[in-house]
C-alpha cells in the first residue's frame, strides 16, 4: 500500500494567478460566445456589466476591457488567497 506524504506543498501565487485568470478569461469567452449564439433572454453579458469596468456589450473596447478586467480578476483572488492560505495553513501545522 502507498504511504501518503503528510507534508504539504505550498500554493504558489504566480501558478494560482495564471490558472485563476485564464479560467475566468476562457469563462467570459463562452459566455460572449453564448451571448452571440443563444437569444436575447439568455444572454449572460448583463451578469459581466456591473463586475467589469468599461464592459458593453458588442463593442471592440467593451470586449477588450472585459477580457483584461476578467484575467485581472484571477491574479486579484491569487494574490489575497495565497497568503491568507498560507496562514491558516501555518496555524493548523502548529497546533
Amino acid at each position: 500500500m502507498a504511504e501518503v506524504s503528510t507534508t504539504s506543498r505550498s500554493i504558489r501565487i504566480a501558478s494560482l494567478g495564471q490558472a485563476l485568470s485564464l479560467f475566468i478569461a476562457i469563462s467570459y469567452l463562452l459566455c460572449i460566445a453564448f451571448g452571440l449564439l443563444a437569444p436575447a433572454k439568455f444572454h449572460m453579458h448583463e451578469a459581466w456589466a456591473p463586475l467589469l469596468p468599461g464592459f458593453e456589450w458588442l463593442t471592440l473596447s467593451g470586449f477588450i476591457f472585459g477580457l483584461i478586467g476578467s484575467y485581472l480578476y484571477g491574479w486579484y483572488i491569487a494574490i489575497v488567497f495565497v497568503p491568507l492560505y498560507r496562514f491558516f495553513e501555518r496555524r493548523q501545522q502548529s497546533s
